[in-house]
């Protein structure tokens, strides 16, 4: 995971991407300093659940991240931001907890946004329930018919510096 968002991290800086801080560019690094095994308990605690194995070693790496796609990414928030969805956006959940959305809506009402707060798109972490018995990863956006969905946390990341690739060779 380290190597991937180094490498996010030079090329955006390379290719001088919009919303780089001079910060960013000096360091060479997208992300923040680590988080603290403490604060990602005290966030297990408020949340009430155990965070994903990748997502906390992320955060071991880097306690938030700037994704760098043409805002088509989410910013990756510090642990202490994080929070369900329900408390972020509950008109959202409305919306998708009716009729044929129903089956979305289920899902949403249990996610969790690591990214995207301020953004036009979330990324959301959804715990393992009686239906799915794993961490689902989604990428979720108004501008998404539906959501997208990752195996992991390394498989979006790995989409992201895919997705910097073609557009770099295209520029």
């Amino acid at each position: 995971m380290k190597d991937l968002l180094k490498e996010i991290s030079k090329l955006a800086i390379q290719s001088q991407a919009f919303g780089l801080t001079n910060e960013h560019k000096q360091s060479g690094w997208l992300g923040n300093s680590p988080a603290t095994m403490e604060g990602i308990l005290k966030a297990e605690r408020r949340l009430g659940v155990e965070l994903p194995n990748d997502y906390k070693e992320f955060l071991l790496l880097t306690n938030g991240f700037f994704t760098p796609c043409d805002s088509t990414e989410p910013i990756f928030e510090a642990i202490n931001n994080i929070d369900h969805l329900k408390n972020i956006d509950a008109y959202l959940l409305e919306i998708w907890n009716e009729g044929v959305l129903i089956d979305v809506g289920k899902q949403l009402n249990r996610a969790i946004v690591v990214a995207g707060m301020e953004d036009e798109q979330y990324f959301l972490l959804i715990p393992p329930d009686y239906s799915v018995n794993k961490w689902q990863y989604w990428k979720f956006a108004n501008w998404i018919p539906g959501e997208e969905r990752y195996e992991s946390l390394k498989k979006y990341f790995t989409s992201v510096l895919n997705f910097m690739k073609d557009h770099s060779e295209k520029s």
